[in-house]
């Protein structure tokens, strides 16, 4: 079982930009599509972005053009680089492994702590 860390988060203005780090733990990382999800303050969880075990990305509607999503199977991490972003942005940002690459649902109801993103003026 993959388990994450997730960091970077913080407060950012709106139109700022964020990076953040997800440290995955297991040689069997690099097999594995991952996503990162979201949970905004009243509202389900979401997944943002998701990357193939490969070079192969995904977006939800909202962050397409402002959010990317990449690996380095090396570090066993995941990154989330985050631009041009606005106060509908602001949420705890997780990690987790995707059913399949193309599904929206987590393979486990186990997260972790997450990163807080808040995203304010």
């Amino acid at each position: 079982q993959v388990q994450f860390v997730e960091s970077g988060g913080g407060l950012v203005q709106p139109g700022g930009s964020l990076r953040l780090s997800c440290a995955a733990s297991g040689s069997i990382f690099r097999l594995y599509a991952v996503g990162w999800f979201r949970q905004a303050p009243g509202k389900q969880r979401e997944l943002v972005a998701a990357i193939s075990s490969g070079i192969n990305t995904r977006y939800a509607d909202s962050v397409k053009g402002r959010f990317t999503i990449s690996r380095d199977n090396v570090k066993n991490t995941v990154y989330l680089q985050m631009n041009s972003l606005k106060p509908e942005d602001t949420a705890v940002y997780y990690c987790n492994v995707p059913k399949t690459y193309n599904s929206d649902s987590p393979v486990s109801s186990s997260w972790g702590q997450g990163t807080r993103v808040t995203v304010s003026s």
